[in-house]
């Protein structure tokens, strides 16, 4: 997996681009976003349209959603730090807060020049993760701008990038395994220097000459489930996996997947998590 120019992998691409959504009206980031911290490393420009993260050897930065969401589809379309990323990670994701509190990460785990992106998920409840799969792209993400979308029901959570779903995590409460629905979330992100885990376990660092290291966000679009305005039964149930949905989710999970909490033996010897029954993931 080390160069996004496997002729199978465009291949992949040329077949489902046409079951990639391509419409996005976008919301405003002046409207919708804070900048939180890191001073000018974060910036808003076209008129609220696009947003930049920057990292140098000071100081990350990063943004939050003025609203909180319970429930709803939410993209984000992204462009990665290009060039030699190691060390740095760009998290995206969506949190309450509090020793209890819930989250839905997106954490990309940059890498020397030439070398893929690592894409690491986790889900939070009630304070507590250890749910963590990891994929490799079938795309250089810092060519151009990709959605990353999270699709959060009382029933399942599902994660996407351009609309291929790459994660399902199903409400396992029958079993006793707790599921995020209690707390409404804010969007965040940030970019941040992680050179003590986030490559190669750390043994790879930050090369700052390459400072500063940016990241480009644009196209945010949200589905709440609480506006009527923008809700309907109708269009939710648009968001459940149908059988082309399953079979892009099992091929990505059997050519990209690089880590499954579900299956580190090692990490449980007493036993996987009760939620993670194979049935639970389709």
């Amino acid at each position: 997996m080390g160069s996004y120019s496997n002729g199978f992998l465009v291949g992949f691409l040329v077949v489902f681009s046409s079951l990639i959504v391509g419409s996005y009206g976008g919301g405003n980031f002046y409207q919708d976003f804070d900048l939180t911290w890191g001073e000018n490393r974060a910036k808003i420009f076209k008129g609220g349209q696009l947003l930049s993260l920057s990292l140098d050897r000071v100081s990350g930065s990063g943004f939050q959603s003025k609203k909180e969401y319970l429930f709803g589809r939410i993209d984000m379309q992204l462009k990665l730090v290009a060039g030699n990323s190691a060390g740095t990670v760009t998290a995206y994701y969506l949190s309450s807060q509090g020793p209890t509190h819930d989250e839905i990460d997106y954490e990309f785990l940059g890498n020397v020049s030439g070398q893929p992106y690592i894409l690491h998920t986790n889900v939070f409840t009630k304070g507590q993760g250890n749910r963590e799969q990891q994929f490799y792209l079938w795309f250089d993400p810092t060519r151009n701008f990709h959605t990353y979308s999270i699709i959060w029901k009382p029933q399942h959570i599902i994660f996407l990038v351009d609309n291929t779903p790459i994660r399902v995590f199903k409400n396992a409460e029958s079993i006793g395994v707790p599921f995020p629905k209690n707390q409404p979330m804010r969007i965040y992100s940030s970019l941040w220097n992680a050179d003590d885990w986030a490559t190669r376990g750390g043994l790879v660092k930050t090369d700052w000459s390459k400072a500063p290291f940016t990241a480009y966000y644009r196209n945010f679009n949200v589905l709440d489930s609480r506006a009527s305005s923008s809700f309907s039964d109708a269009a939710w149930q648009t968001n459940e996996l149908d059988a082309p949905g399953r079979r892009r989710l099992r091929w990505v999970q059997k050519y990209f997947m690089i880590y499954n909490y579900c299956t580190d033996l090692k990490r449980f010897p007493n036993g996987v998590p009760p939620e993670c029954k194979p049935s639970r993931f389709l």
